[in-house]
């Protein structure tokens, strides 16, 4: 299946909804000069409770699609597909696809900053129940810094809110202050908080106001743009496959005026979507 095209192309950014676009924002305000295809399969979202075979499928579907358009790199914005596919797509797809094509996700790029952001060497996660359940953030962490004590929380009503526009209503405060309060009741000495989902950047003010002082929070956007600025740059054979014309696309599974008129909770501007199918 290397029947892709050889030639360079943009950088496709995948999502199984709309909270990607809180990483395609930063990565595309740090690289504004390169060409990106944002891609999010809304139709078949949320992918947070689904089992590893499913988002597996679904992702290996997805990026398929970005190679078909062109892209020579992707970056998985989504924490679940991180957690639950991408494993599978670098080791057992890549080689049988194209091997110098590549596939990067979110949750590496997160967890190496923890031992220079975490004094006490106590952090704490938030994220979908997918997510969470997956362990991945837990694997990384121990793998790099076994030192590091880790405590996780599922939260699965938080990306609802973030969709259904309700971030500044009571539900909001509810929810939020609950997933909380169970975090750091099971440790106290918790001092940074990975928040395990793209969608959450959106809720960083009420997360904000429920944590204790001096915790750090971590929405992932900035870091992940910068640890992909550092690949390039490590890498000059794949920054040489990227166009660079400054534009930008964006493609969904379900109706594009949905996405549209969603994605402007996400981003300052709006943007033109392409409806396409995905199988």
């Amino acid at each position: 299946m290397n029947s892709y095209s050889k030639q360079a192309g943009a950088i496709g950014i995948f999502d199984s909804g709309y909270g990607g676009l809180t990483v395609f924002d930063k990565i595309h305000t740090l690289m504004p000069q390169y060409d990106y295809i944002y891609l999010g399969d809304n139709a078949r979202a949320p992918y947070g409770p689904r089992s590893f075979e499913v988002v597996y499928r679904f992702t290996r579907q997805a990026v398929m699609k970005l190679f078909e358009q062109g892209c020579q790199l992707v970056i998985l914005a989504c924490n679940t597909a991180s957690a639950k596919a991408l494993r599978s797509i670098q080791q057992r797809d890549l080689p049988e696809w194209d091997p110098e094509r590549r596939v990067l996700g979110v949750i590496r790029p997160t967890v190496e900053l923890m031992d220079q952001l975490s004094h006490t060497k106590h952090v704490g996660i938030v994220g979908t129940t997918g997510t969470i359940s997956s362990g991945s953030y837990q694997i990384e962490l121990a793998k790099m810094f076994p030192h590091i004590q880790v405590t996780a929380e599922a939260c699965p009503m938080w990306v609802p809110l973030v969709e259904n526009n309700e971030t500044d209503s009571p539900g909001a405060d509810y929810f939020i202050k609950r997933h909380l309060e169970h975090l750091f009741a099971q440790d106290s000495q918790i001092d940074t908080l990975i928040l395990g989902c793209t969608h959450y950047p959106l809720l960083l003010n009420k997360i904000r106001h429920y944590v204790p002082q001096g915790v750090t929070l971590l929405p992932q956007g900035e870091y992940v743009a910068q640890s992909l600025s550092d690949y390039l740059h490590r890498h000059p054979e794949m920054d040489a496959k990227l166009t660079q014309q400054g534009t930008c696309r964006f493609l969904t599974t379900e109706s594009a005026d949905k996405f549209s008129e969603t994605a402007s909770l996400f981003l300052s501007h709006p943007i033109t979507v392409e409806q396409v199918t995905i199988d």
